[in-house]
């Protein structure tokens, strides 16, 4: 098993995920084979016709795989697929992309993930990033009803 593979293994691991959709190779191939392990599994099979038909996701999905994909879409496909999946409520996204593909740490932050892990694997280095709905968004102190209309300003000012 390949570094990238192990950590992508690691991952679907330690998310647990009773719905997977994989998309690319590497990414089907170990949704597989937990899906063989865990027969409760629910596993779709995404196709690169999904980025320019739109997604049609029986369910929300606890776990996304996107491997060996975006070096072979184009830009506007690769941002229209995993923006579909984080906007349906996938709770956990994990993409693997090659580093000569083009896509940059500032595309990824852009649509709300995190750089997860460094890989090599012979020549190819590899980026995997993964968002996470459940810590994307920090809490603010601020950012509460509590705070929302200045409470303590009212009758007191004039806007």
């Amino acid at each position: 098993m390949t570094e990238s593979e192990q950590a992508l293994a690691a991952l679907i691991e330690s998310c647990q995920p009773r719905t997977i959709a994989a998309f690319g190779d590497t990414g089907q191939r170990l949704a597989e084979h937990w899906q063989a392990q865990h027969s409760d599994c629910q596993l779709t099979h995404l196709a690169p016709s999904d980025t320019t038909q739109g997604l049609s996701l029986p369910e929300t999905q606890d776990l996304a795989l996107v491997t060996d994909a975006l070096e072979e879409l184009s830009r506007a496909q690769g941002q229209t697929l995993i923006g579909q999946l984080r906007n349906y409520g996938t709770r956990q996204i994990a993409v693997l992309v090659d580093n000569q593909s083009g896509w940059t740490l500032s595309d990824f932050i852009g649509l709300g993930f995190k750089r997860q892990a460094r890989l090599e694997e012979g020549s190819k280095k590899l980026t995997l990033y993964t968002y996470n709905i459940n810590n994307y968004n920090h809490k603010r102190t601020w950012n509460n009803p509590k705070y929302w209309a200045n409470p303590e300003m009212w009758d007191k000012a004039r806007w």
